[in-house]
């Protein structure tokens, strides 16, 4: 009785085991999907940051450029 159950134990703990697994690589892999989306999003961020200051000094440059034409 007792080696059956200490069978049981251990077959009851393998299951255990088994979907702790599971849930561990999917928890792993939702956390890194995460963090490369708000990677991309900063960097995203960051070109339209200096996209947007480029276009503030090229706008600037052709109004000086206009006003000494006139």
């Amino acid at each position: 009785m007792k080696k059956l159950f200490l069978v049981l134990a251990v077959a009851s703990l393998g299951f255990v085991a088994c979907n702790n697994e599971t849930e561990s690589k999917t928890e792993t892999t939702d956390s890194t999907k995460n963090v490369i989306d708000s990677v991309g999003e900063a960097a995203k961020d960051a070109v339209n940051t200096t996209v947007d200051s480029a276009k503030a000094v090229i706008d600037s440059t052709v109004k000086a450029v206009d006003t000494t034409k006139k």
